[in-house]
């Protein structure tokens, strides 16, 4: 009984080919499409195991189905006088009814039912045209950059002039609003000591209406440094809060 034709149908469908440098890994995708109406199992082998990771590396694809395959190939040192002689095969088999166990389904294959297709690897290096685009690209990014940042370089000693002008105000805001603090701080512990001579004193009808009048001063006066308080704090924030941020 002869050998059974490859039932899939692969892209691409004799080459692997791996585009350089290979400084890095480089990843090539396989597709393996069912155009039959049975359930097929694949599984992807390699001459090279330790120099490929192949994901998926088995499974079943349903009828009319495809599924993509990704060979990621290694980094090593490239020699562009040595042939590459590594191989892929992808091996196939008609899955049977409610397929659980995959490994005994392939050790127990028999060699009339398997098919399989090779693969050979071919190695690329990037052309000099590719090479020449590269450089051009790296050359023109740090170009970019520079236009970029220049009105943003420019901006800076503009908006320093500006928040210095606005701090030097605000200091000076503060600066008469603690003058003003501290001269009602002093007139409010004057009339205190006033109040407290006018309370030892003999009470007489005159004195009362002196002392009442005293303490609606003192009540007024003592209102005053709150408010102030309230409103240099206001300053402050804002002042603290601008240069911050």
């Amino acid at each position: 009984m002869s050998k059974l034709d490859q039932v899939l149908i692969l892209d691409p469908p004799s080459d692997l080919r791996f585009k350089g440098p290979f400084t890095d890994v480089v990843t090539t995708n396989l597709k393996l499409k069912n155009p039959s109406d049975r359930r097929v199992c694949f599984k992807v082998k390699t001459t090279a195991p330790r120099r490929y990771c192949v994901r998926p590396n088995s499974g079943v694809i349903d009828a009319g189905a495809s599924v993509s395959i990704s060979v990621m190939l290694q980094p090593f040192d490239y020699d562009p006088n040595e042939k590459s002689k590594h191989k892929f095969m992808v091996q196939t088999i008609f899955a049977p009814p409610n397929v659980t166990d995959m490994d005994s389904l392939w050790k127990d294959a028999k060699p009339d039912d398997l098919m399989d297709s090779k693969l050979r690897c071919v190695f690329e290096l990037p052309s000099e045209n590719d090479k020449v685009n590269d450089v051009e690209v790296t050359r023109s990014a740090p170009v970019m950059n520079s236009v970029k940042t220049e009105p943003s370089a420019a901006a800076v000693p503009i908006a320093a002039a500006a928040d210095d002008t606005e701090m030097k105000k605000m200091v000076e805001k503060c600066k008469r609003l603690q003058a003003e603090m501290n001269k009602l701080n002093e007139e409010n512990r004057q009339l205190k000591e006033d109040t407290l001579r006018m309370r030892k004193m003999p009470r007489s009808d005159h004195m009362t209406s002196n002392s009442t009048s005293l303490l609606g001063r003192e009540t007024s006066a003592a209102s005053l440094p709150s408010l102030l308080v309230v409103i240099a704090a206001i300053f402050i924030g804002f002042f603290i809060g601008k240069f911050i941020l």
